[in-house]
């Protein structure tokens, strides 16, 4: 390659701070190098700010950008098919084979000298060799700037998809103001509250073939969900006060709906068909709609945007629709077949579905039963002669649910019952049927799920997704794709879980001062985790085994929204007058 860069930069990091935005300070000699990286909001377009604070001798700092372009989940594994550029004005216009847009790099000071087919080559990521990925990449280097100077300098590189000039300084004014701006709607002065809502903000979205505001699950490989979305909104945009946000993603969805579903996932391109192979992403639609009209008080447009289509979805899952999801006599919901994944534990691997949960899962249920309550409530408000089909059904589901899913032996619920039987396994989808507004358990009955979680799958990240008990217990996630989705719902840690655990924690201890309390310190360990890995968010999943390693993607909507949630609403008690409920 051309040379003149060094492998082991970070030897020279001398401090690095999250202040709001990603700050590293390095120090070579006794010249301190400031790197600030920032995202203009709503834009393919990051800007990396420097300076270099200079003792009062010359220096010459430079710069060799190495770059890809490529879909997320691909590696460029050669330097065949090398990059068409173009040089205008201390800009580079970037271009590979694949007939792409272009996009364009530039810096605001000093000189470019452009190389010649010149690769970065074999690169490895770390991460990807232990997760069994490929993990080896050749970069294009297309060529150095050169910046030499005496005083203090400041300038940046600009990486963008857009064809209009970037102002850096101005769009790091805007990019503050902004954060200042959703700290302030938020209205909290709790540090740890501010840092959450920052997360939050990077997840809400516009999707370009739904020319509308939606919630991507995860980064970095994740994309916008049907079940993750409607999980994440009250934390994401309720808590956070993002109204309008909120009331768009669930127009969106709403105007979506197939058949009883919303989607599972959204095409990447207009005019694809969405997937609706989810039974749980319609019902948390209702809880989502409801907490929403807790929060605004917004009672004509769930009346005349959103009331239908909950009336739709009822219909559909009272008579069948895809996917085997119909309601049987006994008025609870049964869902998919042997070779189907429609619960949130969805992993499936070469045909293999590892979690098997069709039949009448217990989350599923639950959230059927609460749809019930919420159209019975609705009903009453809009003068709906169906409010006593709406609270009939709603009592069947309560009687029946807790005569085929209440373990005697066991005290606690069982995870699914089909034709096969009753799965006793110890899950955390249990917790639903407690945390949910309205309840179908007696009191006595809640507390004892809420003690048997806490023995077997708490643990300081979230709850494990089997008990370690259990003979499938997988304790660490890991290894190839294949090993990875067989520990990925039999024993891993999901973040989001602590959200529910911590509502049904309090509602068995009728929120005391003590409860509260302990709460509380079940939240601390996110305090400081905020700033050991995905830093200033919450990541996916972590290891069933001590000492929880953290795994999977970095950033997990339904993570951050769960744990900001619980803590705002639970935690610190502020919440909107309750609409629904027991």
């Amino acid at each position: 390659a051309a040379g003149g860069y060094y492998q082991k930069g970070y030897e020279y990091l001398h401090e690095f701070r999250y202040d709001p935005l990603p700050t590293f300070v390095y120090q070579v000699e006794d010249i301190l190098i400031e790197k600030r990286i920032f995202m203009v909001y709503g834009e393919n377009t990051t800007i990396i700010r420097y300076r270099i604070e200079s003792p009062g001798r010359p220096y010459k700092f430079r710069l060799f950008p190495l770059v890809n372009y490529r879909d997320y989940h691909w590696i460029n594994h050669s330097s065949n098919g090398p990059f068409i550029q173009e040089i205008e004005d201390n800009t580079i216009s970037l271009l590979n084979y694949t007939e792409m847009d272009p996009f364009y790099l530039s810096c605001s000071e000093g000189s470019f000298t452009p190389f010649e087919n010149t690769w970065y080559e074999r690169m490895e990521y770390i991460q990807e060799i232990w997760r069994g990925e490929s993990s080896v990449e050749f970069h294009y280097m297309p060529g150095v700037w050169e910046i030499k100077g005496y005083e203090p300098k400041e300038f940046a590189v600009i990486a963008t998809m857009e064809t209009r000039k970037h102002d850096p300084q101005e769009e790091y004014e805007k990019q503050v103001k902004r954060i200042d701006e959703l700290i302030e709607k938020a209205g909290s002065h709790d540090y740890f509250v501010n840092q959450l809502v920052l997360a939050a903000d990077s997840f809400i979205v516009q999707r370009k073939s739904t020319n509308s505001k939606t919630i991507i699950a995860g980064y970095h490989w994740f994309v916008d969900w049907g079940r993750d979305t409607m999980i994440s909104l009250p934390g994401l945009t309720l808590v956070t006060k993002r109204f309008e946000e909120a009331r768009e993603i669930l127009k969106t969805f709403a105007s979506y709906c197939q058949e009883g579903l919303i989607p599972n996932t959204f095409p990447d391109k207009g005019g694809d068909i969405p997937s609706y192979n989810t039974v749980d992403a319609s019902l948390w639609y209702f809880h989502a709609a409801a907490r929403y009209l807790e929060y605004t008080g917004d009672i004509d447009f769930i009346k005349k945007e959103i009331y239908p289509v909950l009336s739709q979805i009822i219909d559909y899952y009272q008579h069948g629709t895809k996917y085997n999801i119909r309601m049987y006599p006994d008025g609870l919901i049964f869902a998919g077949s042997p070779d189907t994944q429609l619960t949130w534990m969805d992993a499936k691997v070469d045909g293999w579905v590892v979690t098997s949960r069709h039949g009448k899962a217990v989350e599923i249920n639950a959230l059927w039963y609460n749809a019930l309550r919420i159209m019975e409530n609705l009903a009453v408000e809009f003068g709906d002669k169906r409010e006593e089909s709406f609270r009939r059904f709603a009592d069947l589901v309560k009687k029946n649910f807790h005569e085929d899913f209440w373990n005697t032996n066991k005290e606690y619920l069982y995870d699914v019952v089909s034709s096969s039987g009753r799965d006793d396994s110890l899950r955390p989808n249990q917790i639903l049927a407690v945390s949910l507004p309205y309840s179908l358990l007696s009191p006595e009955e809640e507390k004892k799920v809420v003690v048997k979680i806490f023995q077997e799958l708490f643990t300081p990240y979230g709850l494990r997704t089997l008990s370690p008990s259990h003979p499938d217990y997988k304790g660490r996630y890991e290894g190839n794709r294949w090993q990875r989705d067989a520990a990925y719902h039999q024993g891993t840690v999901w973040s989001w879980l602590l959200g529910p655990f911590i509502s049904a924690y309090l509602k068995v201890h009728q929120n005391s001062e003590k409860s509260r309390y302990v709460a509380r310190e079940i939240l601390a360990p996110f305090r400081r985790y905020l700033f050991e890995h995905g830093v200033g968010t919450v990541n996916e999943i972590f290891d069933g085994d001590f000492p929880h390693h953290f795994r999977g993607c970095i950033a997990q909507a339904w993570g951050v929204a769960e744990v900001l949630r619980c803590y705002v609403e639970d935690v610190l008690g502020e919440k909107p007058e309750r609409r629904f409920g027991d």
